[in-house]
């Protein structure tokens, strides 16, 4: 299965580098990579995240990094990223 990434999502990741690499660069940029590494593994397990609690919609699932969400809907041949979230905000649906 292949990973696809929103618009969406890779624009939460540009706003998630700008924050925090305002106060550090470099963990920024390790905390990007790590984001991203991780919704790219999901391919290996997508049925491992659990499921959105919001949603309660068995195909769409997150997983965690640091103190972020990467919510992600299961498709028939591919994983899509919906979007990045730090875990004190609330999904909404203009989020996915």
């Amino acid at each position: 299965m292949k990973v696809g990434w929103s618009y969406v999502a890779i624009g939460n990741l540009i706003e998630t580098n700008k924050y925090i690499a305002s106060e550090n660069p470099e963990v920024a940029r390790k905390v990007i990579n790590d984001i991203f590494e991780a919704g790219n593994k999901i391919k290996v397990f997508p049925e491992k995240g659990r499921i959105v609690p919001e949603l309660r919609r068995k195909n769409i699932r997150e997983v965690f990094c640091y103190e972020y969400r990467i919510i992600y809907r299961i498709e028939s041949k591919r994983i899509y990223v919906l979007t990045i979230l730090h875990m004190k905000q609330r999904l909404k649906k203009k989020h996915i």
